[in-house]
């Protein structure tokens, strides 16, 4: 399940461009909670990328 954390410590500054629809849908999302639009997006590529891995480590046991 994905759950927002607290921002991380280390960073660098990519620029990113966003369809306007998918960033209004995150604010949304983010209204009431601790977490900054940044903490949401590295939060949810990681989710991806955690759960990539998990198909892929499937796909070779099939």
């Amino acid at each position: 399940m994905f759950q927002l954390k607290p921002d991380r410590k280390e960073t660098e500054n990519k620029t990113i461009r966003f369809p306007v629809e998918l960033i209004n849908s995150i604010e949304k999302v983010l209204v009431g909670k601790n977490a900054t639009f940044s903490a949401f997006v590295i939060q949810a590529c990681e989710y991806a990328l955690a759960n990539m891995e998990i198909e892929e480590k499937n796909k070779v046991k099939s």
